[in-house]
């Protein structure tokens, strides 16, 4: 007879297995260390960037949203319009991402669809990705914008890589429009 705690212990069928459970294994494959935040998020560094993954469990299949959100530094012009056009151009520039300002915070999130026996390793690291990506995008395009719309040249990041260009950009401030011949605006 054998002893039953030599017997390998097998994790059960991905079906079987809650959603935030694959992530965790996900990320921790990936060498991101995650870990459980206290509303029930799995919280992750990558890159020197706190991330998030929150699950949503549904009847047929469940949504991960991952998602990071960041105090917009003093170095961002302060026009709240400038940093919505900034928004729109990563929501509508990057496929997956949606891009938002809360309480003076960028939000960046990716959601998808993952299906009860998917491993979601793939589609995490897209996700973290296109984040990351964003992040950089949305703050480069911001800053460049508000100078263009202030008659100045657009400046890059010195760690920008070279041929790195500024616009066109997707939504155009606003800017005063002149007043028409008849004095109507």
């Amino acid at each position: 007879m054998t002893d039953p705690t030599s017997l390998p212990n097998f994790p059960p069928p991905p079906q079987d297995r809650p959603l935030t459970g694959r992530v965790l294994d996900a990320l921790q494959d990936l060498q991101m260390s995650p870990n459980l935040d206290k509303e029930g998020d799995v919280a992750f560094e990558v890159r020197d960037q706190r991330l998030f993954v929150k699950v949503v469990t549904g009847e047929q299949f469940d949504i991960m949203r991952v998602f990071g959100q960041w105090q917009v530094a003093q170095s961002v012009p302060e026009d709240l319009l400038t940093r919505l056009n900034g928004c729109n151009d990563v929501t509508l520039g990057v496929n997956l991402v949606k891009a938002g300002i809360a309480s003076g915070n960028l939000v960046l999130a990716v959601e998808q669809i993952i299906a009860r026996q998917e491993d979601p390793k793939a589609k995490v690291q897209i996700a973290t990705g296109l984040i990351l990506q964003a992040l950089s995008l949305w703050h480069r395009n911001v800053v460049a914008k508000s100078r263009v719309e202030a008659g100045l040249e657009p400046e890059l990041p010195e760690d920008a890589p070279e041929g790195t260009e500024v616009g066109p950009w997707l939504s155009i401030g606003q800017g005063r429009r002149p007043e028409s011949q008849d004095g109507d605006r």
